[in-house]
């Protein structure tokens, strides 16, 4: 961490150096003189950062004293800039001798920094990544290759097929790749195949290879040598002259050696690419059956060693609930309880087993301390609530840090940062990864790379963390994208501890309430009473303050407080709190990267926001705000403007709430998303404006009108980086005259249109990139499925209220790609044909509601991929038809392995659940009749009803979207399991629906 607050602060000298002529001239030497000796520290850091990560107290000291120093410049360079950012009269002698005093006192700091470098003799080491070196303390992963038999839980499949394959009749050389995060059971799995008599007698010699961060590949290859001699066929005298070989040679010999024997040998805990290009060459493809086993935390690796269709890769997965359970009581209970769990430490029990969220290590270790505490559940309950530091001091769990922190020492240092900000977030919260790496590029974790934007890199470096298996994926975009992520919750408890001893970041919370100057981020949960903050802040050098799921606001204006005593701050996220007004001070905040008032009831945004020039991220998204000041068009530095909210109460175009903004706005040149503008009075000159912004990749245009559509897109056809394109007309009856659009921007990949069309858009079939698009109130008469099926990557399709025919019909061969289809409100349709041969990727298919659909399409039998059939608001008789057992249409649903139904339970309450569950609610459903209209199973028509609980045709579908939204999500991150049937922002967009996803509050 030293390392990346150095290269932080010599990205901040670099300009002051250049650009900053009121600076005194021996103040500008000696800043230039700073920055200089701090590069030729950074060369030191990694030395002595990899001799810090042994336990070199020395070493530990140094580099948190440069930590220190460097958070020391940063503070002093930034209240510079803020004093001029204010425009105050830096010609004041005492302003301009008390930063070159400062800066003076650094210099003679950093030079004694410098000389102790070079009195503990650390080293200069090149290259960006993390260099290895060998771990002086027990490797824990040991333990793992002495697991016995009967211990074994949750993985008895997984080893027989491993064994299968490894004693398999095929005679080509297989590797068999293993993949999983730290703890998964990687090493137990491949020892107790390993270990297998009859894996072991089906070959002619054996070798086990752990492998270090730091392996010497002679060291590697006389091992395999030795072990060679010492097992199988030769069983003899290893020769003396094999520590003598150099790696050439050592590759030879073993060629020679396994030309003509069947090996196994075991690479464990592989950690690059690099290892299995050098190793596979001392490896003969020699036709006799051989196999390589190869255990690694890297999905890079894993896939980098499959070279051939017959080669494996197993993902390993935490245990399932009910096997975590298993092992927890297997191993905590086995003294006294025959493996039981007594009812009186159940609770406990369960919240500790779900804490470690089926991650084998985790299990065995803490059940192990368990084991032979006494069986009192209160002091259980002390062992679970203080668990974090029970996983630092404890011997017996310590092995679990050291594993996880392995992988951290592993990364290169730009990624260091990026994955501790995880332990920022609260337990079990998921966040969404676009508002993530917009937190990164706040902060400054993201390097600039030619080519690419910061959120491109951003994205690659998520995806790093995700292959190497520390981040967790907890729902995908229809691209396979990851949507949002986050981190097992024993890990966060490490990466927490780490935090704390970094100074990185306080978290806040009920029983965490104290932090110290020099801390460099708040993260503020739930319970802490946000008044204590002030009170604890001298001369606060705070950059970030997060609140998460915080109630409760100061009684005092909160922009006030934070503009006074967080002067320096550079993100600023307040999302889901109970904010209601910004104050004129946060034009104070000089340094403000990022500001978050999503799901807040600000409704204004003070003109002081103009002030804001370093500001990159302006987050309204749910919030009250409807209009934009026209300062907003001097934050020249603005990447994201997000600003739209959705009406629940209102099923229409109308419902979606963008912003609008007065003239100007073509001065944000740097804007990547503009999410969601109203097309004012003043339509033609904002749509001009737009031309200017050319390195939008999102943009949501709303309250169009018919007149203005040709404009709109002729002003954005020659945006080559356009993505993501809603366009919304001002009502449902409005017409978006797209006819004349002749070459709309090429590298779209999502489009959402909403209002009425003349025709389907021919232009619609010309987008070879488009891989989501979502119609909703087109009202057209002719079959828009014709016009579409041939969009050759088209991966999710939403059609709501668009076609008024009675028959849809999807050909052989018809959308070759798509993975998910959402026909909605379609009133009209009475027949759906799928012929075999269409939509043969598809694998999540939702349709209703749609009253005159009388039977089940017989062809959903030929989507062989489909996993979930959702039909949502449909009649009773149609649900019935599908009911196991006894439905003539079960037979066409019955391969799927997810079949639910939506339907209203006592005409009040909505409910999705499967076909069997459903049987059970209509026992107990209570009909009730009036007038001509039922409100039964899901059934409405006729006439509107009026009165208490009950509900009219109108307003049915809003409810019933809020009724999915309430029994299928929750709170960002409480639920993980999410709704893949439909993206936020294209159904709030369209006005199709409520959220289906609350878990995505932070795209």
């Amino acid at each position: 961490m030293a390392y990346s607050a150095v290269n932080s602060v010599i990205q901040t000298l670099a300009p002051l150096i250049v650009n900053e002529a009121r600076l005194l001239s021996n103040v500008r030497r000696d800043v230039a003189s700073i920055n200089a000796e701090l590069e030729s520290i950074k060369s030191f850091l990694k030395d002595a950062d990899l001799r810090a990560e042994t336990g070199d107290e020395i070493a530990m000291v140094w580099v948190k004293q440069v930590r220190e120093v460097a958070y020391r410049i940063e503070d002093v360079i930034e209240e510079y800039m803020l004093d001029q950012g204010r425009r105050h009269c830096f010609n004041n002698l005492f302003r301009r001798v008390n930063i070159a005093s400062q800066i003076q006192d650094i210099k003679q700091t950093i030079g004694e920094i410098k000389e102790r470098a070079d009195r503990y003799g650390f080293s200069v080491i090149q290259g960006l990544g993390s260099e290895r070196i060998e771990r002086m303390w027990h490797d824990p992963r040991v333990a793992s290759l002495f697991v016995e038999e009967d211990e074994l839980v949750g993985i008895e499949s997984r080893r027989d097929e491993l064994i299968g394959q490894l004693i398999s009749e095929e005679s080509k050389r297989v590797v068999i790749s293993i993949v999983g995060m730290p703890g998964v059971g990687k090493t137990t799995l491949t020892s107790k195949v390993y270990g297998k008599q009859t894996v072991a007698g089906h070959f002619d010699c054996c070798a086990w290879i752990p492998i270090s961060r730091s392996y010497k590949s002679e060291e590697i290859l006389g091992t395999m040598l030795k072990q060679f001699y010492q097992c199988g066929l030769r069983k003899s005298t290893t020769p003396p002259e094999i520590d003598a070989m150099g790696q050439n040679s050592l590759v030879h010999k073993l060629k020679e050696f396994l030309t003509h024997n069947r090996y196994l040998i075991v690479f464990d805990d592989v950690w690059t690419s690099n290892f299995w290009e050098f190793i596979k060459h001392a490896l003969p493809r020699n036709g006799k059956g051989s196999r390589v086993i190869i255990t690694t935390r890297s999905e890079e690796v894993a896939v980098f060693c499959k070279e051939s269709p017959w080669d494996h890769i197993h993902w390993l997965q935490p245990l399932p609930k009910e096997k975590a359970w298993e092992l927890f009581c297997m191993k905590a209970f086995q003294r006294d309880f025959e493996g039981r769990c007594p009812p009186e430490l159940k609770d406990v029990s369960l919240r500790i087993v779900q804490k470690c969220e089926g991650l084998p290590l985790a299990i065995v270790a803490i059940s192990g301390i368990l084991s032979i505490k006494n069986k009192i559940a209160s002091e259980w309950k002390r062992f679970y609530d203080s668990l974090g530091s029970e996983l630092q001091m404890k011997p017996a769990l310590t092995s679990i840090s050291k594993i996880v922190l392995l992988s951290y020492h592993d990364l290169p240092y730009y990624l260091r940062s990026c994955f501790l900000y995880f332990g920022i977030i609260p337990e079990d919260y998921s966040i969404n990864c676009g508002r993530l790496i917009r937190l990164w590029i706040a902060e400054g974790f993201i390097e600039e790379q030619i080519g690419k934007t910061l959120e491109e890199v951003g994205e690659e470096y998520l995806i790093e963390l995700i292959h190497r298996s520390l981040v967790q994926v907890s729902s995908k975009k229809p691209d396979g994208r990851v949507k949002n992520c986050r981190v097992h919750d024993v890990v966060r408890e490490i990466i927490v501890k780490k935090l704390m001893e970094l100074n990185f970041c306080h978290i806040l919370g009920a029983e965490n309430s104290s932090f110290n100057d020099i801390t460099r981020r708040l993260s503020i949960h739930m319970d802490y009473n946000l008044d204590n903050v002030p009170k604890r802040v001298k001369r606060s050098r705070i950059r970030s303050i997060l609140l998460f799921r915080v109630a409760k606001l100061p009684e005092k204006p909160l922009m006030s407080t934070l503009a006074r005593n967080f002067k320096l701050l550079k993100t600023l996220d307040l999302n889901d709190s109970s904010l209601v007004q910004i104050h004129k001070e946060v034009g104070n905040l000089f340094h403000l990267r990022y500001l978050s008032v999503r799901h807040t009831k600000v409704t204004v945004i003070p003109k002081s926001i103009g002030k804001l020039h370093n500001l990159q991220t302006l987050d309204l998204k749910y919030s009250l705000v409807r209009e934009l000041p026209s300062q907003i068009n001097k934050l020249h530095k603005l990447r994201h403007l997000v600003a739209f909210n959705y009406d629940y109460g209102n099923f229409s175009l109308d419902s979606v709430k963008g912003v609008k903004m007065q003239g100007g706005i073509g001065c944000l040149k740097e804007l990547q998303k503009l999410w969601l503008v109203e097309a004012n009075h003043d339509a033609v000159n904002l749509f001009k404006e737009l031309q200017n912004l050319q390195k939008l990749r999102k943009l949501g245009i709303h309250k169009l009108r018919t007149e203005n559509c040709k404009d709109l897109f002729n002003n954005i056809q020659n945006m080559k980086h356009l993505k993501f394109l809603a366009v919304g007309a001002i009502s449902e009856h409005e017409i978006l005259d797209l006819d004349s659009v002749s070459a709309p921007p090429e590298s779209l990949e999502r489009l959402s249109l909403g209002g009425r069309l003349k025709k389907l858009p021919c232009w619609i079939a010309q987008l070879q990139n488009l891989q989501v698009l979502q119609l909703h109130s087109s009202g057209l008469v002719d079959d828009p499925l014709q016009g579409l099926q041939a969009l050759p990557n088209l991966l999710m399709l939403t059609l709501v209220n668009v076609y008024y025919g009675e028959q849809l019909s999807f050909k052989v061969g018809s959308f070759p790609k798509l993975k998910r289809l959402n026909l909605r409100s379609l009133s009209g349709l009475c027949s759906m044909i799928i012929e075999e041969g269409a939509l043969t990727l598809l694998e999540e298919l939702t349709i209703g509601p749609c009253q005159q659909l009388q039977e089940v399409p017989s062809g959903i039998r030929y989507l062989r991929k489909l996993t979930t059939l959702l039909f949502l608001h449909m009649p009773t008789k149609f649900l019935n038809r599908m009911l196991p057992n006894k439905g003539q249409d079960h037979w066409i649903v019955e391969h799927i392995p997810t079949v639910k139904f939506g339907f209203w339970l006592q005409g009040l309450k909505y409910k999705v659940c499967a076909s069997r569950e459903f049987q059970n609610y209509k026992k107990r459903w209570v009909t009730a009749q009036k007038g001509t209209t039922t409100a039964k199973g899901g059934e409405v028509g006729g006439k509107r009803r009026d009165g208490a609980g009950q509900l009219a045709v109108a307003d049915l579908e809003v409810k019933v979207m809020m009724a999915i939204e309430a029994t299928c999500d929750g709170d960002e991150g409480a639920n993980l399991q999410q709704s893949s049937l439909a993206t936020e922002e294209l159904e709030a967009t369209m006005g199709a629906t409520a959220r289906l996803n609350a878990a995505d509050h932070g795209r």
